[in-house]
């Protein structure tokens, strides 16, 4: 009776499990998915669909500005690029996905080159969090600008890197967007593990954005907003959580 029993849940066990694992991405979406709305935002109408792979979505016009042109289409990861522009110098670019090692990659070009950058500009869909996080230290570490120029966006982990700047002035033009993390979890790992790794997760970023001097009451956009959704900062909540110092023309 008792082998019986044990039988029973691990069967009970082995289903919950492959339930938990099936991704929420090949599930059907219900509620008001097709409804959110497109276009510039406004407070109150900040919420919009997630597309990582276009480089100028709807909420954002595209703005030519001579050397910090971004790619027609999409790089694979982050491409790292210094420029010469007539309002700032020399600007390195920071444009792309956020990967697997490119914090790695990062580190090695600020050491090829002879002196550091002093201001970063950011144009990003975002990606891996862990990965935005060290470079973000690295920046910091390194006391650069970070800037956001007219009609480029900073999105999902890409406000991390926003905030790792000393200073960080935001075009009006330009989009800063949040959502909730996805992290990848082994199949066979059982759920309270893997929730208790989410929550370790939201702990680093929690205690990075502290260290960044970032009011920490910025994640409430992210646990908010499902992944497949962004959330999109305005002016007031960009300055009232210090993720922006300034915001400019």
């Amino acid at each position: 009776m008792g082998l019986k029993w044990a039988l029973i849940a691990q069967v009970t066990l082995a289903v919950f499990l492959v339930a938990a694992d099936v991704d929420v991405r090949w599930l059907p979406r219900f509620g008001n998915q097709d409804a959110l709305p497109s276009g510039p935002v406004s407070p109150g109408d900040q919420v919009r669909r997630y597309d990582p792979s276009r480089t100028s979505p709807d909420f954002t016009e595209r703005v030519n500005l001579p050397g910090f042109e971004p790619s027609v289409d999409m790089p694979t990861r982050l491409e790292f690029k210094t420029v010469n522009s007539e309002a700032f110098g020399q600007v390195l670019l920071m444009n792309g996905p956020v990967e697997p090692g490119d914090a790695e990659r990062f580190e090695a070009f600020i050491a090829s080159l002879e002196a550091p950058p002093k201001i970063v500009a950011l144009n990003s869909p975002g990606g891996v969090v862990d990965e935005a996080l060290s470079i973000g230290r690295s920046l910091r570490e390194i006391a650069a600008e970070t800037v956001l120029l007219p009609g480029m966006t900073c999105l999902s982990s890409c406000p991390y890197i926003l905030a790792a700047g000393v200073e960080r002035r935001v075009s009006r033009d330009a989009a800063v967007g949040l959502h909730q993390h996805y992290y990848e979890a082994p199949g066979y790992m059982p759920v309270f593990l893997a929730v208790e790794g989410i929550q370790h997760g939201q702990g680093q970023t929690l205690e990075y954005l502290i260290e960044m001097g970032i009011d920490a009451g910025l994640m409430i956009y992210s646990l908010n907003t499902p992944p497949e959704e962004i959330y999109l900062l305005v002016e007031d909540e960009l300055l009232g959580t210090r993720l922006a110092t300034e915001v400019v023309e």
